[in-house]
């Protein structure tokens, strides 16, 4: 791709429409139907200046033909000017032939003065040059534009593609705990939660390839994509695992990054609540701060054990970090605390926004003690 600092204008030359270049003639027409307006008051200066005007439209045409072909044969600066020069310099002889044709017919000459022919030019020739110059520019504005949008396109293709691999990044992570969990269980005979956990399973991973070409979508789904995780840790876990979740107001149709709330869940549950021997309690606080939505999420850690992997930033952390980085450049929050030593906790800020595909008939999602 070519360089926005050195845009090229070839490929811009082929795809500007021919009547965009016919119509970059039309200032330098009317430049020289207002210079020519003092002369009016001279007999037969309307006739020559009709002439004039008329033959310079004429030559639009295959000026602008030439100079496309040339551009688009990549031909060098120096070449083009000199092909360029040539051409208008006999057309302006031409045109200068023909006011001489005119100036026999008006009866104000009786022969044709060779030395006006090639010495009075200046004013047929420069308009043809400033004809040029304004295409040049007309093509090289075309193509900048056409090379900040190829820019902003790969940007844009560059910046889905790392959010799809972090997204991917997450499906393998969870499949792992999770087969590791049902093959606990299996391991101990508890066939039932097993089987209950692989339904569970199922029903997650299909609701998450619904969705497999977003990057946020409403948060009512998300939490709904986060109860189907949960009920997989419910199977493994039982009533060790409590839940508390406050949801405000206005807020299920707020756009989040798509699964957001799953990692830190896992996170707390695998790296905290699963440590504990008799379980523990996660809450969790969704609500609306004018212009952001801030996400609170705590998990009770074991006061005895200090393991380093219950406030160490895992796969899952730095997952969503990263995404939250690419969605949401400088406009985003994310803090990681261990408080008191028995509690780890997560703040994200985020940029409230409404999904454009929110479902606004949703009622709160909210699970009590």
């Amino acid at each position: 791709m070519d360089s926005i600092h050195n845009p090229s204008p070839s490929r811009a030359a082929v795809d500007l429409p021919f009547w965009v270049s016919v119509l970059a003639g039309l200032p330098v027409a009317l430049c020289m139907a207002i210079m020519g307006l003092p002369d009016l008051v001279q007999p037969f200066a309307l006739d020559f200046r009709i002439l004039y005007l008329c033959t310079f439209i004429f030559w639009i045409f295959p000026l602008a033909y030439l100079q496309r072909r040339l551009w688009q044969s990549r031909m060098s600066w120096l070449a083009m000017s000199v092909v360029l020069l040539t051409a208008s310099y006999g057309m302006s002889v031409i045109n200068n032939v023909l006011g001489q044709q005119l100036a026999l017919r008006l009866g104000l000459t009786k022969s044709i003065i060779w030395w006006h022919v090639f010495a009075g030019l200046d004013g047929c020739w420069l308009a043809f040059l400033a004809y040029f110059a304004l295409h040049a520019v007309l093509i090289y504005y075309l193509a900048l534009a056409r090379e900040r949008m190829h820019t902003a396109d790969a940007l844009a293709l560059a910046r889905d593609a790392q959010l799809r691999a972090l997204r991917y990044q997450i499906h393998p992570h969870f499949l792992f705990n999770t087969l590791n969990a049902i093959s606990t269980l299996v391991i101990h005979e508890r066939n039932r939660e097993a089987n209950r956990m692989i339904t569970q399973l199922g029903d997650f991973l299909r609701a998450t390839l619904e969705s497999e070409d977003c990057h946020e979508h409403a948060l009512a789904d998300e939490l709904a994509l986060t109860e189907s995780y949960l009920e997989i840790e419910k199977a493994r876990l039982g009533n060790r695992l409590e839940i508390v979740t406050h949801i405000g107001p206005d807020v299920l149709q707020a756009a989040i990054p798509y699964l957001l709330l799953q990692p830190l869940m896992e996170n707390a549950i695998r790296h905290g609540i699963a440590l504990c021997s008799s379980g523990g309690r996660i809450d969790l606080n969704i609500a609306r701060d004018d212009e952001t939505l801030q996400i609170s999420l705590k998990n009770q850690l074991e006061h005895k054990t200090e393991s380093p992997r219950a406030h160490s930033c895992g796969v899952g952390l730095r997952n969503i970090m990263e995404r939250l980085t690419k969605l949401y450049p400088e406009r985003h929050r994310c803090v990681i605390e261990r408080e008191s030593g028995r509690q780890f906790s997560i703040e994200i800020a985020i940029p409230y926004q409404v999904h454009s595909k929110a479902d606004h008939s949703g009622e709160p999602w909210i699970r009590a003690a």
